[in-house]
């Protein structure tokens, strides 16, 4: 073994010293400055050369400030004159200064460009509070982060914080490019890893108002998700206050674990569990599909809780009056309980929430009428009809398909038929293993290729009343599986606009990216992407409370938006205000919440015709074709 040495031993106390930065290098540099500006003095006053001041020589004190200046100031020396020992002296003492300052430069130089790249880098700490935390990085930031700014829009100041593991400079400038300008919301990125308790750190999620976390791209992305949320629950420093997180999970058996995970701080959505509901919901009924995109993004009318202490002791049946441009929904019971479409002659207790649907939680306001001018002649009893069974089409497979079928079996009539046409050979063999319990419709599985109009055409597709159309995500890319999803229904919408028979036409897109592209052309052509993923995580950000509505809206047990034929409700071709609707609708123990012009149904700029909270004073004529948008059990 090698014996150490004193030299080695200040060797390795220089290195360590020198490791340290640019502090330690300026350090260094001073004191070796110091020592020769000394050392030189020194000999100029023990050899009494030095220049003198009122007859005697400069002292120590003179001859050092004299040589700090010529090492600061090379051109300080040049009139100087005296013995030999003097001039060399300051002769050295200027070289000295020469590779000192020279040295100093180039460190306060490399320290400057250093701190910069850390910057860059996006490795400081953000003192923001009260901030929207989003952990990750995928296509669906953008709209949350457009959701966000607009929802933030009423708020002096509010910001969004943002941790990946992606460059910050990039992240700012797609931001700035698919985003746009943010108001009065501050973006702000950092570099790092949301599973790494040092980077999560940097963005101060202990103060966040919530936490957004978002699945990455990758094979196993809910692995990274529950990690993220452990980092967050379990971090030693954590804060004593619940946190408000919002998570997406991919996979339905992920779910527990998660949950458990999250406990009460996690609101979790089940990505592929939603899309399927709501494909398998907007479908079936025209128009349905502009009520969700309303309630789920924030630039028409949301959903919210008010606290009304003067609907204390009034029924849900009475309390659906009081308001002239908000539409009651449900009630939020004091011990946290959600009631979407309660019994109408449910109480309103004291420290009850009544759910609303309004243009903002600001614009919730008691009416003061008491006279609604209900047009009783004109209400409708309610009469029976029996549903005709319903003839759906898809085309396409993936890792869904099983969970629309069985979502569209709880919703059409006895005897309704499905067929399924993909080109994989596992469909068939999947049916028969998930969807063994169907009640209300058989299911008939065909082989062949989706993308040809020969298939197509050979299917009579306009003797369907529905088709869905799903991206195959199985050994496909995502964007080769979109461009097929994206073939096919550019094939449908010619087929719907030669054949005379319309059809609704839902389809799936893998990449958000790709909706653009796809652009609907009618009400009853709708996208299903991660898009509304993002806006229900947006929405969910804002307030936790409306993870218990969406869960119970989009469910089939209890209650759901259904659009109903207007004439089932009130006299057709008769004026009359919203207020009438509301009543009618009450009776039969549902909520009134909007209506449907079939007048405007190709109108984009009129939202297809889709009003949603009316001004319930405000007449309206009701024609033939007509919908109303109602929440009842069926």
């Amino acid at each position: 073994m090698k014996k150490i040495t004193l030299a080695d031993r200040l060797r390795y106390a220089f290195d360590n010293t020198m490791s340290k930065g640019p502090i330690a290098l300026i350090g260094w540099l001073f004191l070796v400055s110091a020592a020769v500006i000394v050392a030189l003095s020194l000999i100029v006053v023990l050899s009494r050369t030095g220049p003198e001041e009122d007859g005697k020589p400069l002292g120590l004190g003179g001859v050092v400030w004299m040589s700090l200046l010529r090492t600061l100031d090379s051109g300080t020396m040049g009139g100087d004159t005296g013995s030999p020992i003097f001039v060399g002296s300051m002769l050295a003492v200027t070289f000295g200064g020469i590779f000192v300052v020279s040295a100093l430069i180039g460190v306060l130089n490399n320290g400057l460009e250093g701190k910069l790249d850390e910057l860059r880098k996006g490795r400081s700490f953000v003192v923001e509070e009260n901030h929207t935390l989003i952990l990750g990085w995928s296509p669906q930031v953008f709209s949350i982060i457009s959701e966000l700014v607009i929802a933030n829009a009423n708020l002096p100041r509010s910001s969004i914080v943002i941790l990946a593991d992606e460059d910050k400079v990039e992240m700012e400038d797609e931001i700035r490019d698919k985003v746009g300008k943010t108001g009065r919301t501050r973006i702000v990125c950092r570099t790092g890893s949301p599973i790494d308790l040092t980077d999560l750190e940097i963005v101060n999620p202990h103060a966040a108002r919530s936490i957004i976390i978002l699945a990455p791209e990758t094979a196993e992305p809910d692995s990274s998700v529950i990690k993220t949320i452990l980092a967050i629950t379990n971090n030693p420093h954590r804060r004593s206050q619940p946190y408000h997180i919002v998570a997406e999970i991919r996979n339905p058996k992920n779910l527990e674990v998660a949950k458990m995970v999250g406990r009460d701080e996690a609101q979790l959505v089940l990505v592929g569990d939603l899309i399927s509901r709501i494909a398998a919901q907007t479908c079936r009924q025209s128009g349905l599909s502009v009520v969700y995109t309303e309630l789920l993004d924030f630039g028409g009318d949301e959903i919210y809780f008010k606290n009304e202490p003067a609907l204390a002791g009034k029924t849900f049946g009475e309390a659906l009056f009081v308001y002239e441009d908000s539409a009651l929904i449900g009630v939020r019971s004091k011990d946290g309980r959600v009631q979407l479409n309660p019994p109408m002659d449910t109480r309103i207790e004291a420290g009850d929430k009544v759910i609303a649907i309004s243009a903002d939680d600001d614009t919730i306001r008691l009416s003061g009428l008491s006279d609604y001018k209900i047009d009783a002649g004109a209400i409708r009893e309610a009469r029976f009809r029996q549903a005709a069974p319903e003839h759906t089409l898809i085309l396409g497979w993936n890792e869904r398909a099983p969970t629309i079928i069985n979502e569209l079996d709880n919703y059409v009539a006895q005897g309704s038929e499905m067929t399924v046409v993909a080109d994989v050979p596992e469909g068939e063999q999947a049916i028969a293993e998930h969807c063994a319990g169907l009640r209300n419709q058989t299911v008939t599985f065909r082989p062949g290729d989706t993308t040809d109009r020969r298939t197509l055409d050979d299917l009579a597709i306009p003797t369907y009343q529905h088709v869905i159309t799903l991206s195959y995500d199985s050994g496909l890319d995502p964007q080769e599986a979109d461009a097929r999803t994206l073939i096919t229904l550019l094939h449908l919408r010619d087929i719907a606009g030669k054949s005379g028979h319309p059809f609704s036409i839902v389809s799936e897109m893998l990449d958000v990216r790709n909706r653009q592209l796809a652009e609907v052309t009618q009400a009853d052509d709708f996208i299903v992407s991660d898009k509304l993923v993002s806006l229900m995580l947006s929405q969910i950000s804002e307030n936790k409370e409306l993870a218990a509505v969406f869960t119970d809206l989009f469910d089939p047990e209890g209650s759901e938006l259904y659009l109903k034929p207007a004439g089932n409700y009130v006299e057709l071709g008769r004026p009359l205000n919203f207020y009438t609707v509301v009543e009618s609708a009450r009776r039969r123990g549902e909520v009134a919440i909007g209506y449907r012009l079939k007048a405007e149904a190709n109108d984009a700029a009129k939202s297809y015709g889709v009003r949603v909270n009316p001004h319930k004073s405000n007449p309206v004529t009701f024609a033939e074709d007509d919908r109303m948008i109602v929440l009842a059990e069926s």
